[in-house]
C-alpha cells in the first residue's frame, strides 16, 4: 500500500462524495447543512465547558485554548474548527472530501483565520500530537471505528482532551433523523446509516481498547421549545469526553 493510500484507509469514499457534494452550500445556515449549523450552539458550550473543567481555565476568557494545539478531524468546511481558532488554538482541520477542505481555506481567509486544512483521513496526521481532538459527527460514516478511533487517540498528547460525538443507535434516532429528519428534507437523503450508529457503551469500549480513559457521556437532546440542547439523555446524540 502506498503513502497516499495508507493515508486513507479510514475513508470510504462514497461518503466523502456524499459530502463533498455539500461543500458550496455548508456555511448556509438555512442549506443542507442547516441542521449541523443547530447542533454547533450547544456543541460548543459543551466543549468549552469540558476544557474550562480540565485545564481550569477562567469562563470568561475570550482565549481559553491559547498556546494549545487542536485537531478537529472531519472538520467539514470548518463550523467547528473556526471557533477554535477564536478560542485561541493553533487548529488542524482535516477532512476525507478536498472540495469541503477548499470552502473551509476561503472562508477562513474571509474571516481572517489562521487554520492549517488539509484534505485526507486521520492517518495523514500519524506522528502528530494535539492537546484537545474533536471529531463530531463522523465516525458513524468511516471504514473502521476502531482503527478510527485508535488513530484518534495516537494523536493526544498527554494532558489533552478528546471530544467525540454520534447519534445514538436508537429507535429513537432512527425516527428523528433518518425517517423525520432525511424524509422532510431537513437533512440530505443517505447522509445518515442507521446500522452504524454506535451506542455510548459501543463506542467507550473502542476508546478503552485505544488506550484512553472515558471522564464523561452527556446527551445531546432536541424539543420544540428550545431546539438542540445539552441534557443527560443519550437517546439520540451524545458526546464522550475521554483523556489517557
Amino acid at each position: 500500500m502506498n503513502a497516499s493510500a495508507q493515508q486513507q484507509r479510514s475513508v470510504v469514499a462514497q461518503e466523502a462524495a456524499h459530502f463533498g457534494n455539500l461543500a458550496t452550500d455548508w456555511w448556509d445556515p438555512k442549506g443542507s447543512s442547516a441542521m449541523l449549523h443547530k447542533l454547533n450552539p450547544p456543541r460548543l458550550r459543551h466543549i468549552r465547558a469540558t476544557i474550562d473543567a480540565h485545564w481550569g481555565s477562567d469562563p470568561d476568557a475570550l482565549k481559553p485554548l491559547a498556546g494549545r494545539r487542536a485537531a478537529d478531524v472531519g472538520c467539514g468546511a470548518g463550523l467547528l474548527a473556526e471557533p477554535l481558532a477564536r478560542m485561541g488554538a493553533v487548529v488542524t482541520g482535516i477532512d476525507a472530501a478536498p472540495e469541503n477542505v477548499a470552502v473551509a481555506k476561503l472562508h477562513a481567509e474571509k474571516q481572517g483565520l489562521a487554520i492549517d486544512y488539509r484534505a485526507g483521513g486521520v492517518e495523514a496526521l500519524a506522528g502528530e500530537t494535539f492537546d484537545l481532538v474533536t471529531s463530531m459527527e463522523v465516525i458513524e460514516h468511516v471504514a473502521d471505528p476502531s482503527a478510527f478511533v485508535a488513530a484518534l487517540a495516537d494523536l493526544l498528547a498527554p494532558g489533552g482532551i478528546m471530544i467525540l460525538s454520534t447519534p445514538n443507535r436508537t429507535p429513537l434516532s432512527k425516527l428523528a433523523l433518518i425517517t423525520v429528519g432525511e424524509g422532510l428534507g431537513m437533512v440530505p437523503k443517505g447522509t445518515h446509516d442507521w446500522q452504524k450508529f454506535l451506542t455510548p457503551d459501543e463506542l467507550a469500549a473502542l476508546v478503552e481498547v485505544a488506550g484512553l480513559r472515558v471522564i464523561e457521556r452527556k446527551g445531546l437532546s432536541f424539543s420544540p421549545a428550545v431546539g438542540f440542547h445539552l441534557s443527560d439523555n443519550l437517546a439520540l446524540d451524545y458526546f464522550l469526553t475521554a483523556v489517557r
